[in-house]
């Protein structure tokens, strides 16, 4: 009988597979003013598939972040897009009246995905049965690991440094945050009076995640430079590792699309790291006995060259 241990190992470490994708897939969303549009990605053969919801970055959509959610579909994942209200393919205006609650709209987002995985399997064509929904981690960038990070156990605090409600989600196992977001005590005037969501606390952080930031990632929204996005690392509870990529700025070398006019410090050897990095990392919170990450970060370290450092707490 073949142990099903080595073949998850394989897998991670296997040559990518033919990947299936449907969009948009559509949740019902009442009150939220638009339904819920889902991408779903998955490996067109292979069966107890673990889950990888991603939430995107301020104005991204379904559509975006190609360089992770193929790579992580062809290597043995569901990987589920939703877009968000802030999507430039929704075009909201800036006076409309749920655009103070995005913030919190976006992790409802997340977990109406997570509510509605049943609905998202029988979408995709031959996806029905294949996926394991104990095995679910979370993953965003930017505003979208902010939003993610809350369903980690992160809290927003409000004008009173008093923690808001624990929006957590026993569902969710594990997670990858990119360029994630400091603590609130540096924002700039703007950032204060227009983005009070962004005064987090990661005291109650617990699950597993992996932290990845840039060192030349200096922030329009905080008074201190690239140092700002380790917060998170720095300041939540054991079972993190922290991935800081040399000379890389706010995209990470290019994660939120093919050629996208934003990435500012264009790098494939950069993202095929990241990529490489969040797939042993997720595969091996999901899987406990899966020596991936160990291997990934082993060959970090002994690179003569290397793109970045890793830690781990």
């Amino acid at each position: 009988m073949s142990n099903p241990n080595v073949a998850k190992e394989q897998q991670a470490t296997a040559a990518p597979t033919t990947v299936v994708s449907a969009k948009p897939v559509v949740l019902a969303a009442p009150g939220r003013g638009e339904d819920l549009q889902v991408r779903v990605s998955a490996p067109a053969t292979g069966g107890d598939l673990p889950v990888i919801v991603f939430s995107h970055g301020f104005g991204w959509s379904l559509n975006g972040y190609g360089p992770l959610a193929d790579f992580w579909a062809a290597h043995g994942f569901v990987v589920v897009q939703p877009t968000h209200l802030d999507s430039r393919t929704l075009g909201l205006p800036a006076e409309d009246p749920r655009t103070p609650r995005i913030w919190r709209i976006r992790i409802e987002d997340l977990a109406r995905v997570l509510d509605g995985l049943d609905t998202l399997e029988a979408a995709v064509p031959g996806l029905g049965g294949r996926i394991d929904h104990s095995r679910i981690a979370v993953a965003g960038h930017s505003w979208g690991a902010q939003t993610a990070s809350t369903l980690l156990g992160a809290r927003v605090l409000d004008s009173e440094g008093v923690p808001g409600e624990d929006m957590s989600d026993p569902r969710v196992k594990a997670g990858v945050l990119l360029a994630l977001t400091g603590l609130g005590d540096s924002l700039t005037p703007f950032a204060v009076e227009h983005l009070p969501f962004m005064r987090p606390s990661f005291d109650t952080m617990t699950a597993p995640a992996l932290i990845v930031a840039g060192d030349r990632d200096d922030s329009p929204l905080s008074t201190r430079g690239p140092d700002w996005f380790t917060d998170p690392y720095t300041y939540s509870p054991v079972g993190k590792s922290l991935l800081t990529l040399f000379e890389a700025e706010h995209s990470l070398g290019g994660i939120p699309g093919y050629e996208a006019a934003e990435t500012t410090d264009e790098s494939p050897e950069r993202v095929a790291l990241i990529q490489r990095l969040t797939t042993a990392f997720l595969r091996s919170a999901l899987y406990p006995e899966d020596t991936g990450w160990r291997a990934a970060a082993d060959a970090l370290e002994g690179d003569p060259k290397p793109l970045g450092k890793l830690q781990s707490k």
